[in-house]
This record gives C-alpha cells, sequence and structure tokens, in this order.
C-alpha cells in the first residue's frame, strides 16, 4: 500500500478477497455443528403392543344355585330334668362329652325310695294273704252252702271279700311297681345319643323331680349327625320355583328331596351335602319369606348347632351357557364389562350381563360369544381402542359340568 507503484496495495486487497469464501463455509459448519447439538441423530423406535393372555369362553351345560344363609340347629334336642327328687350323689359324666342313649349322667340318693318299696312290698305280701284267707273263706262257704249249714247271704259276703282282697293285692302290686320305679329314675340316663351340655347341679345339690310340675334343669343333649340347616326364601324365590316346576323343569322341595350344599363361615366352596326335607305351609307375614330346612350330613361332628351356614340350592334347569374366570370381569360404573380382543388385535370393551359363580368360572349370559377372545390377564396393560400382542392361554379351569341337578 505504501509503494509507489500500489502494487503492494493490489496484493493486500486480492488476499482479502481470496479469502472470504473460506470464512463462510467455516461460519457454516459452525451454524451446523451448533444446530445439532440440540436434536438426536436418529428418531427412537416405537415400543411393541402390551402382552396379553386371552381364552375363548368355556361352553358347557350348567345348572344355576341359589344362595340363602342358614343357622344349623339340632335334630333332636332334650333337656335332662329328674323324674324324681331327691340329693345329687354323683355327676356321671364330662362336660361337653358324646354320649349314648342309656348311658348314667346323675345318681340321686335311692335311700328314702328302697325305704318305700319295702314298704310297699310288705303291703302287697299281706294283700295276697288276705287273698288266700278270702278263698278259703269262700271255697268252705260253698261247701257249708249245700248242706244248708250257711245261708246264701253268707257265700255273698264272702264272695265280695275275696274281690275286695284282689283289688287290695293289684293296688299293692301297683304300689310296688311304682316304688321301684322310683328307685330307677334315681338314676338319670340320656334319652338320646348326642353332645351334652354342662352339668348344671353339683352333687349334695337339692333337686325336684316332675311330680310337682317345676323339676329342676340337669343339663341338656343336642344331637349331632345329621343336622338341621333353617333358612328363608323371599316371595319372589319362591314363585320362581313355582313356576318352574309348573313348567316340568324344576322338582318341587315339597315332593323331591332337592340336593343343597353347605358352605361354613371362612370356606370359599361348599363342604357339606344335604337336601331339602321341609318347606312350611304358609309365609311370615312379616318378613314375607318361607321358613325352609334341609338336612345335612354331619359325619365329622364338625358343625355345632347355632353356627351359620351359605345353603346353595338348585335354582333353574340344566341350560348351556359361556363361562370365563371371574377375574377377567372388571367394572365400569353400574356395569359390568370384560376386554375382548378383535381381530386386528385391538381392545374392546364390551358389556356383559353375569350369571352366577359355577366351579369358580363366571356365568356370562349376554354379550359374549363362543369365539371372542376374552383377556384373562394383562387387563391392566389393555387400553380400549389400542393394539395388543395376544397370548392364547389353556382352556380356564374350572372342573367338572356344572350341572349337579
Amino acid at each position: 500500500m505504501s509503494g509507489p507503484d500500489g502494487s503492494e496495495q493490489f496484493a493486500t486487497t486480492h488476499d482479502f478477497v481470496q479469502s472470504r469464501p473460506f470464512a463462510l463455509a467455516g461460519l457454516l459448519v459452525a451454524a451446523f455443528a451448533l444446530s445439532g447439538c440440540g436434536q438426536p441423530t436418529s428418531q427412537a423406535a416405537a415400543p411393541p403392543p402390551p402382552p396379553v393372555t386371552v381364552a375363548q369362553p368355556v361352553k358347557r351345560t350348567v345348572t344355576d344355585w341359589d344362595e340363602y344363609t342358614g343357622r344349623f340347629e339340632a335334630v333332636e334336642e332334650v333337656q335332662v330334668r329328674p323324674r324324681v327328687g331327691g340329693f345329687v350323689n354323683s355327676v356321671e359324666f364330662q362336660d361337653g362329652a358324646i354320649v349314648h342313649q342309656g348311658d348314667l349322667l346323675y345318681v340321686i340318693d335311692p335311700r328314702p325310695f328302697e325305704a318305700v318299696a319295702e314298704q310297699a312290698d310288705g303291703q302287697l305280701s299281706d294283700a295276697r294273704a288276705k287273698v288266700e284267707l278270702a278263698k278259703r273263706e269262700l271255697d268252705r262257704g260253698l261247701n257249708l252252702v249245700q248242706t244248708s249249714a250257711v245261708s246264701e247271704q253268707v257265700v255273698d259276703q264272702r264272695r265280695q271279700a275275696l274281690q275286695a282282697a284282689h283289688a287290695a293285692e293289684t293296688q299293692a302290686e301297683g304300689a310296688l311297681k311304682a316304688a321301684q320305679l322310683n328307685i330307677e329314675f334315681t338314676h338319670v340316663t340320656a334319652p338320646i345319643t348326642g353332645r351334652v351340655s354342662r352339668h348344671l347341679v353339683s352333687p349334695g345339690n337339692l333337686v325336684q323331680g316332675s311330680d310337682n310340675g317345676s323339676s329342676t334343669l340337669l343339663t341338656s343333649i343336642v344331637t349331632m349327625d345329621p343336622i338341621y340347616i333353617y333358612f328363608d326364601m323371599d316371595e319372589t324365590a319362591f314363585m320362581k320355583y313355582s313356576k318352574l316346576w309348573f313348567e316340568g323343569k324344576r322338582p318341587s322341595s315339597r315332593d323331591t328331596a332337592n340336593p343343597v350344599q353347605v358352605t361354613l363361615a371362612g370356606e370359599t366352596k361348599p363342604s357339606h351335602e344335604g337336601s331339602v326335607n321341609f318347606l312350611d305351609n304358609r309365609l311370615d307375614v312379616s318378613t314375607g319369606t318361607l321358613r325352609s330346612r334341609a338336612v345335612v350330613k354331619n359325619t365329622d361332628l364338625s358343625i355345632l348347632p347355632g353356627q351359620f351356614g351359605r345353603v346353595r340350592l338348585i335354582g333353574s334347569a340344566p341350560y348351556e351357557a359361556l363361562l370365563i374366570p371371574d377375574a377377567a370381569v372388571a367394572t365400569d360404573q353400574s356395569r359390568k364389562i370384560v376386554f375382548v380382543v378383535k381381530s386386528d388385535d385391538t381392545v374392546e370393551a364390551r358389556p356383559v350381563v353375569l350369571g352366577p359363580l359355577d366351579d369358580g368360572l363366571r356365568v356370562i349370559r349376554e354379550g359374549l360369544k363362543a369365539e371372542d377372545r376374552v383377556i384373562v390377564n394383562g387387563i391392566q396393560r389393555a387400553r380400549v381402542g389400542a393394539k395388543v400382542t395376544p397370548q392364547t392361554a389353556q382352556a380356564p379351569a374350572g372342573g367338572k359340568a356344572g350341572d349337579k341337578s
């Protein structure tokens, strides 16, 4: 630039012009580098549809069972009371034990009754002696009347005396039998076989007999096997059963011992079986229910009178039904739904009408078809309208067919 001919100035300008393309290229590279710092080099792959387990409904013949709450009562219950009064000598049973008919329970002091029996025996002997004497006198009178030694009136009197002696003998025999019965009644025995309660009177106490109308309660005995369970069905259920009987679809419990199944408290499945053996002759006007009774086997003596139980009674004729695991049923506000996988593997919420449980499976009355694929596992991963990866499960386990009629 300072040269006289200006050549140096031209060279400097030329260098500046030549370097501008390189500077622009560097700026572009830097800009691309800065812009690339905030974005991924490639988009993340979308997650696959969640896996779920599906199964088709089980089709089989079932019978509906209605459930009622019942209370057990003993078939026979006896309050043990003494027939004679006196002081208790001993208690011959263990509280709460099983006793058999005829087993000795209490012993009442028999000595007063033994004394009465001895007195009655003496009176009987005296009466028999008087009978013998009256017989002899009548025989003599009959012989003497033939010779007119005595009159007919005397014979009649002796005949009447013999009849009176026989009557006295009969009375003495009855008094002796009564005294012997009282001696027998001092040994209080079990009238039935069953489980005895605790003893209510200890030895040394005075008890009253039945002769004064207020005998003392000693203990009680209840039978254990079989056992009754009483339950009440409402009027609607009674009318349903009557309709089924008129249509020939279900036998009446009045004529047929319809089977029942009983579930005890704390159990999830029925553990005892029995049959209906009584329906009352009228509905209770205060509750609108009909008292019913079933007799149940209690061979293991695990049921006690007074317990509660759930009674299952046949409530329909056998019919074909679709069943699914109960866990596959969800609740959407007031309706029940199941999740069905359609042909394009998308999820659909299907409203259903439920029936009773049968061997662990839920009867579906409406809303499903036999070919539907129902989600039985992984419901929490399913979304209505979204795709899933269905995996076929084995047929739901539910035991044998539900036809138990």
